[in-house]
């Protein structure tokens, strides 16, 4: 059984339980509704971390397999898997700097591809990085599952977010296994297995939001923390509206109404809030930003929000959340998906505070991109010292200033769901 942390910081519910449907009776926020706006810098990110993760999901299968290589042809059909637009073959054949091609040794006509000498390094320094960081890692996949309903989340859900969480490639055999007084394997009642929480950690149930106006408090800049520790006060959300939003009188009401409702801690219990109450909504757009604050590139696609949407206790038609707080989060409708992104994570296109896992990403995305153009001159003009050469302002940041452009006439319907 769970141990509940019983200071003020984490029993905020129970302060409000008596006081949800108060909230309720004294009338729904005001809501706007409001036009999709695209943001070009945040889109690039998406651009080239679909193939940056594609290039990464097959330098570990390469890594996986007991011949050291993998064939054109068992490949093949891993195009949707990889979210690619283009075949695998072809995208193998982009990054020479990564993937070595050489014909197979029975079937000459068969393409194969291994890891080059450059991928190999890259990959240990991988290595390195998730041994040294493994606490890291550990705490915030604990957090995940503090945030579960059952404290449970399904194996299958947990694989689609490995990428984004930085978890290691066999995590369930190494970091897991190492770990058996905070995970243990269970089976669902479907059948489905599952990773489970072994015991409540008091000292992770502690939101990034939290953290921010703590540190903040701490500085001596803003003493919104304090007051909230004495239950004088609320928290507010970050926010940073696209061009022209802010300044609307409409909006702006609507979200200081918002922002004056009480903060629940998204590893507090919310089964005594009223489901349909707007502070029931600020509970669900806080467990959203914790678990976006949880991801390394503070970014997801929102299917693999989805299939934890029950166990996490979010509105099933949860992407109205996104679009109505524009000032939050950021939807990206590139690479023929949907992904939520964080946007005080980023600042003109890039992470503001790095994880040291997306800066050896960026110089996996260097090599890529400097094999993709060298491709035509032969690998043999380019050092390595040069392919490992990190040049994030080039490769990772646009020009211009971080802009959001209004699209007239472009919806994104609140009641739209990737199935």
């Amino acid at each position: 059984m769970f141990i509940k942390f019983q200071s003020f910081l984490f029993s905020v519910s129970k302060l409000f339980h008596h006081q949800h449907q108060q909230w309720r009776g004294m009338g729904a926020m005001t809501k706007v509704r409001l036009k999709w706006v695209k943001n070009k810098n945040l889109d690039h990110v998406i651009d080239y971390e679909t193939d940056l993760k594609a290039a990464c999901i097959l330098k570990d299968a390469i890594k996986r397999s007991p011949t050291g290589f993998l064939t054109a042809k068992s490949v093949a059909d891993w195009q949707k898997l990889l979210g690619l637009t283009v075949p695998v073959l072809r995208f193998l054949r982009r990054y020479p700097t990564l993937f070595h091609e050489f014909p197979h040794a029975r079937y000459a006509s068969l393409p194969c591809f291994k890891l080059t000498d450059t991928a190999l390094m890259l990959d240990s320094q991988e290595e390195i990085i998730h041994q040294s960081h493994e606490a890291d890692t550990v705490e915030r996949l604990c957090r995940v599952l503090m945030m579960m309903r059952t404290k449970t989340v399904s194996l299958r859900s947990l694989h689609s977010l490995k990428f984004d969480l930085g978890l290691p490639d066999n995590y369930e055999k190494t970091l897991v296994m190492r770990y058996p007084d905070h995970f243990c394997f269970v089976k669902a009642s479907n059948g489905n297995p599952c990773l489970k929480l072994v015991k409540w950690h008091d000292e992770f149930a502690f939101s990034a939001l939290q953290k921010r106006n703590e540190d903040s408090g701490v500085t001596g800049e803003d003493s919104t923390y304090r007051e909230f520790k004495r239950g004088q006060s609320t928290l507010t959300f970050p926010m940073s509206f696209p061009r022209g939003y802010g300044a609307q009188k409409k909006v702006k009401a609507w979200m200081d109404e918002f922002q004056k409702l009480p903060y629940i801690s998204p590893y507090n219990d919310s089964s005594n809030i009223d489901p349909e109450s707007d502070l029931m909504e600020k509970r669900a757009v806080g467990v959203l930003h914790e678990l976006l604050s949880l991801t390394i590139h503070k970014k997801t696609k929102r299917n693999y929000l989805r299939s934890m949407r029950a166990e996490l206790d979010i509105p099933h038609k949860f992407t109205r959340l996104f679009t109505r707080y524009p000032g939050i989060f950021y939807l990206s409708l590139k690479c023929k998906t949907t992904t939520v992104i964080l946007k005080e994570g980023y600042r003109r296109g890039k992470l503001v505070n790095p994880h040291p896992l997306t800066r050896l990403r960026d110089k996996f995305y260097h090599v890529m991109r400097t094999g993709f153009l060298y491709r035509a001159r032969g690998l043999g003009m380019v050092s390595q010292e040069e392919l490992l050469l990190e040049r994030p302002e080039e490769d990772l940041e646009e020009e211009g200033s971080e802009e959001e452009e209004i699209v007239e006439g472009s919806e994104l319907e609140e009641d739209s769901e990737d199935e």
